[in-house]
């Protein structure tokens, strides 16, 4: 019966087609939402991303605001490329000295593959299977890697570190318990400390280290990775590979499903790998966590009403539903909420209550694609919406967009609060939008399907999603409940500019759409990027010679939030001032990428600037063609390609203002 209904479901999709092909009705002005959303940094944004607007001011502000966080994580390596960092500022236990941790890469890559520029994800995945990847953390790469492919269609991209992914995946065998076939790990590892099988097997008393487990996390990272390289061996036609992690994914399935669920619990949950005088091997922990979710991110579970019945303790005031967010451990749990550790007398990261965005990311992603692919009335459209509008709530403070590590689940606050957590990149969001609640289900076969998460025209009036990429074109995506926003009623999708179906009320809409060769990634490589402080490049400056500022401004990094300083600033003086790069070697330069940073307060950009390289007889100018100075944004200089090892720019401060250099690029 189902195969008779897709059929005629399929027909009337090419009925529709056929019908309604035709030149694409209004658009966004996206030069207009680009420069109102990001000023100065506009041309980045308009050339980049997918625009988006709906009848929810909020969800749509934090969609821009989470391309800025995107735009401000991405560290350009020079010659190796651009990587994606998790904190904005340095911390300890990031992998030195490009600042990465694998941790975050899956929701690093579920953002970037809607990017147009294919080079911030392809550069990260190179880096990440050529030594990047330390298994610090527990990650999902794999998986992401195959996702980047249902996007963009590059099937060489896909497939070309496959050998180094079947290496790093059998690399976890030393966290495979093979009598059990399953993995464990420390919750500390799994990017989640203090957790209730850390806390408890430390007897209440701690658990920030300790309490290895059997997690439904690590686990459904696994199944999804060794699926991953399933699917990708296929494209490469190494049936032999694909064979033996088809047999992996099978195979973790079942076992997470037959020992991972616990009936007394009704959820997915950890059981111990350790055994001491608090807890025993194997035995499950005694309440349920939101991890309990993370099958469903990555469509693990069968499609059976017991497993579905899970979602109902999502919904439940006494359990997971905070009046701000979703709790990491309902509150019956004994250690509840209780804080164990502190930065001085600031409260540290826990996961015993408080939420995460880290966590309630993948809990939306799991929810939509319970509610795409699964049979079940235990949860629904409406409530994938307002759970989206609870999330994007959070990242206002006090009206200001800034998303932070966690929050109470009751007030919505900050708890963390540290330096380091202003805008940081563990979790997701414009992945979200686009695959959620627009609805585009990337696909490895030649067709578009979109299927919106919107219960009915009341939930949302409108929406419009532009130049998506998706397996070489650019599709957009509109849904209007009555034709007053875009002068046609209905959801109906373009391809390049043409409309090529419609339906009159909200559905699935599934279309033929052949793939097209993506264009080459274009990668012009930053000459002036200091990796390691101290080494070439080096800095020099007119003021302010502190090392770590002037490695600032030549670090890879560009942000223009003020909640945390980045770059060299100038003295404020009056004075001309002068910051300068040597190379350590001669080399080709013509042209340069500006960053400056402006606050109305003290800083802004120079009123002037001009560019040096040394020469035998000094410093002598370069006749360039300069970009008038922004703030706030890239200003670009070209010159005539000149042999120099050192070059300067020098800057004429604007009236009652410092200098401050985000950085500096030479090409």
């Amino acid at each position: 019966m189902r195969k008779v209904a897709s059929m005629v479901a399929a027909a009337l999709t090419f009925a529709i087609v056929a019908a309604h092909a035709a030149a694409a009705g209004p658009t966004l002005d996206a030069a207009r939402i680009a420069t109102a959303r990001f000023g100065n940094d506009a041309a980045w944004y308009r050339d980049n991303i997918p625009f988006f607007e709906s009848a929810d001011p909020a969800i749509d502000a934090v969609y821009y605001y989470r391309w800025s966080i995107v735009r401000a994580h991405q560290r350009d390596l020079g010659a190796q490329g651009y990587v994606t960092t998790e904190f904005l500022d340095d911390v300890p236990w990031q992998r030195e000295p490009f600042a990465t941790l694998n941790d975050a890469t899956g929701f690093h890559l579920g953002e970037t593959r809607w990017l147009r520029d294919r080079r911030y994800a392809a550069d990260y995945i190179d880096y990440m299977y050529e030594g990047g990847n330390d298994r610090h953390f527990s990650d999902y790469l794999a998986d992401a890697v195959y996702g980047r492919f249902l996007v963009d269609g590059d099937r060489t991209e896909a497939i070309h570190h496959l050998s180094t992914m079947r290496h790093l995946y059998r690399a976890w065998d030393d966290r495979f318990d093979w009598s059990k076939g399953l993995y464990w790990i420390e919750p500390l590892l799994d990017a989640t400390e203090y957790t209730i099988s850390s806390i408890d097997a430390s007897g209440g008393k701690d658990g920030f280290r300790g309490g290895d487990a059997f997690r439904p996390s690590i686990n459904a990272y696994m199944f999804a990775n060794a699926r991953a390289l399933a699917r990708l061996a296929a494209l490469a036609g190494n049936e032999a590979m694909a064979t033996e992690f088809e047999g992996r994914a099978t195979a973790l399935r079942a076992r997470v499903q037959d020992a991972l669920w616990q009936p007394r619990l009704d959820h997915f949950a950890d059981r111990y790998k350790v055994s001491n005088e608090h807890v025993k091997y194997w035995e499950p922990i005694r309440g349920r966590e939101l991890v309990g979710y993370v099958p469903w991110t990555f469509n693990l579970p069968d499609d059976d009403p017991r497993y579905a019945s899970a979602w109902k303790h999502l919904l439940s005031p006494a359990e997971f539903a905070g009046a701000a967010g979703l709790r990491t451990v309902g509150p019956s749990y004994e250690y509840y909420m209780r804080q164990y550790r502190y930065d001085g007398t600031a409260p540290e990261c826990q996961w015993n209550g408080p939420v995460w965005p880290f966590q309630t990311t993948q809990v939306l992603l799991a929810l939509a694609n319970l509610l795409n692919d699964y049979h079940q009335s235990v949860i629904s459209r409406s409530d994938y919406l307002r759970l989206l509008r609870q999330y994007a709530a959070m990242h206002y403070q006090a009206g200001r967009l800034d998303i932070e590590e966690d929050y109470h689940p009751d007030t919505g606050r900050p708890i963390v609060g540290l330096a380091r957590s202003h805008h940081y990149f563990h979790s997701g969001y414009v992945d979200l939008i686009l695959s959620g609640l627009v609805g585009i289900r990337p696909r490895a076969d030649d067709m578009l399907e979109v299927n919106p998460l919107l219960s009915d025209a009341k939930a949302m009036r409108w929406f419009r999603a532009q130049d998506v990429p998706y397996h070489g074109h650019l599709v957009s995506v509109t849904w209007d409940a009555d034709g007053r926003r875009f002068g046609s009623s209905g959801l109906s999708i373009e391809v390049d500019g043409k409309l090529i179906a419609r339906r009159p009320t909200l559905g699935r809409l599934a279309v033929p759409l052949a793939r097209v060769a993506p264009g080459p990634i274009v990668r012009p490589i930053n000459q002036a990027v200091q990796l390691v402080r101290g080494g070439f490049p080096r800095a020099d400056a007119s003021s302010n010679t502190d090392p770590e500022a002037l490695h600032d401004a030549i670090d890879g990094r560009i942000w223009f939030y003020p909640e945390i300083a980045n770059g060299w600033s100038s003295a404020p003086s009056a004075a001309e001032q002068w910051f300068a790069i040597d190379l350590g070697e001669v080399r080709q330069i013509e042209r340069a990428e500006l960053a400056f940073f402006g606050d109305g307060h003290r800083f802004a950009a120079p009123s002037a600037y001009r560019f040096q390289r040394m020469t035998p007889n000094g410093w002598r100018d370069l006749s360039a063609t300069m970009e008038r100075p922004l703030a706030n944004g890239v200003t670009n200089a070209r010159w005539t390609p000149v042999q120099s090892s050192k070059v300067r720019v020098v800057f004429n401060p604007s009236t009652g203002f410092a200098v401050r250099l985000v950085e500096l690029k030479l090409f």
